[in-house]
């Protein structure tokens, strides 16, 4: 993970000049791993939050260990909970348990099921219901590499698919309806 935050740090500006389709591709997915950072930074700080409140033990440690598995889809949340959960349980009993379940799921779905998929269609330009089957696909596809990677691929097909004219329907579906009409309004004043 760590060497491809570098490699995507570190490309060249000759490559990343936004001019060719290969720019494009790189901004993208520097755009969605800025995203994810944010939306998993968020998320375990919340949670770390929520644990100080409930006073359960390093609230910290387990706010780093939800950022550090919300990278993961989909399963890093729940294997985020677990130890917490566990240590919750065995000290504080299960009122404290139920209450500190009921925080994790509300910020999860809250932030991974809600907020992240609208803030990535919007930043990225891919509709929202392409996010939960690029998903579904990538994650069939490659497992759960794939799931990880799905956003950032989907975003390099719609990249393609946009850059040659037989393909361009194909680009037109994944993009949301407010990036078509901008695109297409310039267009329209010409004429």
């Amino acid at each position: 993970m760590l060497l491809v935050i570098f490699i995507l740090v570190d490309v060249p500006r000759s490559l990343n000049d936004g001019n060719n389709t290969f720019g494009q591709v790189v901004r993208t997915v520097q755009r969605y791993f800025a995203i994810k950072f944010f939306t998993s930074l968020l998320t375990g700080g919340m949670i770390a939050i929520w644990l100080m409140i409930l006073e359960v033990q390093y609230p910290l440690l387990w706010g780093f260990l939800a950022f550090l598995l919300n990278f993961v889809p989909n399963i890093g949340s729940v294997l985020a909970a677990i130890p917490a959960v566990i240590l919750t349980l065995l000290f504080d009993g299960y009122m404290a348990t139920l209450l500190l379940m009921v925080g994790y799921g509300v910020i999860n779905v809250g932030i991974s099921n809600g907020l992240e998929p609208r803030i990535m269609g919007q930043q990225l330009g891919l509709r929202f219901v392409w996010i939960f089957v690029s998903l579904i696909l990538w994650g069939w596809v490659l497992g759960p590499v794939g799931m990880l990677l799905a956003v950032p691929l989907t975003m390099t097909l719609r990249i393609i698919f946009e850059s040659h004219p037989g393909t361009h329907w194909i680009a037109d579906i994944l993009t949301p309806d407010r990036l078509l009409e901008a695109k297409e309004a310039p267009e329209e004043a010409i004429e």
